[in-house]
């Protein structure tokens, strides 16, 4: 993320060390994670101290201090899904493409992430990309779902 567009966001909330939650969110939204550097320019130019901005960055789900991908793949373990057959899902969406929950592919396209309960309990098993709901799948169904986001 380059440093006029981080301007334009604490710009946008009038530089208000206040406003640290709303900057982040923002960066987050756009760059999908907040490097270092982009934290100490955010401590800096709110002249908040860089310890509460990690503080924050850190406390927060929302926050992801390493790269993420350009899509977010949630697989929805909760009780209802799981005798669903949601571990059959996880499973395929791990072997389709290459990593476990809480990961993020080397090429950046996809991140992984497992959920107790997604809140479409009746709508199980399922997973979410991108806050796109993909309900009462089967193993079978993965590869055409994640085909989709390229």
């Amino acid at each position: 993320m380059d440093n006029r567009r981080i301007d334009e966001i604490i710009n946008k909330y009038d530089g208000k060390p206040n406003s640290v939650i709303m900057v982040l969110m923002d960066i987050q939204h756009e760059n999908k994670w907040l490097p270092r550097e982009v934290l100490e320019k955010v401590s800096n130019k709110l002249g908040v101290p860089l310890s509460e901005v990690l503080h924050i960055a850190t406390f927060y789900k929302t926050f992801s201090l390493k790269p993420q991908g350009r899509h977010e793949v949630h697989v929805c373990t909760g009780t209802s899904c799981h005798q669903r057959g949601s571990a059959k899902i996880l499973e395929k969406v791990q072997d389709l493409i290459g990593i476990k929950p809480g990961e993020t592919t080397p090429d950046l396209r996809f991140s992984l992430e497992k959920g107790s309960c997604l809140g479409c309990c009746t709508l199980g098993p399922e997973i979410v990309v991108d806050g796109m709901h993909h309900s009462n799948i089967t193993p079978d169904d993965v590869e055409a779902i994640l085909k989709n986001y390229k």
